[in-house]
């Protein structure tokens, strides 16, 4: 199979940098040049002590035909970098579209990992499971997401129980449908920004690997433990607002030590 983004995530440190690129905060003429060398040398001065770069599509589409391109060449890159990637692009839709979506990830892309949302049913999610099967990639499902208004609707009581309980109660039958040992292919997008909820999960979803957004800028505290890739983007790629190596650097070997535990 070639790539397995599961043995290559589980085996390397928890962090995540996150790429959500501004060329307004690059300086120069040429910002976009001036963006993707950064990503570049910071791509290649972290890669030891990341676990995968996630890559927020909609940066990139707001760039135009520019903005595709660049996310062709950093995605190549890291793969270069032999930096497991995944692609922050929260697909999901029915039959055809879903398997354009992860032909166009998932299986361009070998071994990566894709978030999905799981709001269209399990029918829309299967073309991606297959994808992954196929590709040794992973993709995670929308459960409990970082932002203050998930409580809209991911909080309202479904017979006594959360609706993002409900909906880890059929991630989790996902997880054992499509293994990864001792992992599964299936895992779940789960805010730092709550910790009680992070817990409750983790107990839920012993098979599925945890990608954690909210470090930083949004104020997840960092909690250690097995199973979860914690993300952090604006305070990782632009520490202090405006891209800067050196802080981006001491930045990173401070959440891998509050991680390390």
């Amino acid at each position: 199979m070639g790539l397995d983004f599961v043995s290559e995530v589980t085996a390397r440190p928890p962090l995540v940098l996150g790429v959500d690129p501004r060329p307004a905060w690059h300086p120069g003429p040429e910002p976009l040049e001036h963006l993707e060398r950064y990503a570049l040398e910071l791509m290649e001065a972290l890669s030891d002590g990341l676990a995968a770069v996630k890559f927020q599509y909609a940066f990139f589409e707001a760039l135009g035909g520019a903005g595709w391109a660049l996310l062709e060449r950093l995605v190549a890159a890291a793969r270069v970098l032999g930096l497991p990637v995944v692609h922050d692009a929260k697909r999901g839709d029915i039959g055809s579209t879903a398997e354009a979506y992860a032909q166009a990830t998932l299986e361009r892309w070998p071994g990566s990992a894709l978030t999905v949302n799981p709001y269209l049913g399990g029918d829309a999610l299967a073309p991606f499971f297959e994808a992954a099967a196929r590709s040794g990639g992973l993709v995670f499902v929308l459960v409990k997401t970082s932002n203050p208004g998930s409580a809209d609707f991911q909080d309202l009581d479904a017979g006594g129980s959360p609706l993002y309980l409900r909906v880890a109660e059929r991630v989790g039958v996902w997880a054992e449908a499509w293994p990864a040992e001792p992992w599964s292919r299936v895992g779940a997008v789960v805010g730092g920004t709550h910790p009680e909820a992070l817990e409750a999960l983790r107990a839920a979803l012993p098979r599925s690997l945890f990608l954690v957004p909210g470090l930083g800028a949004q104020g997840a505290e960092p909690r250690p433990g097995e199973g979860r890739l914690w993300s952090a983007s604006r305070s990782l790629f632009y520490p202090g607002g405006r891209p800067d190596l050196a802080a981006a650097l001491r930045q990173a070997e401070a959440y891998r030590r509050a991680l390390a535990g």
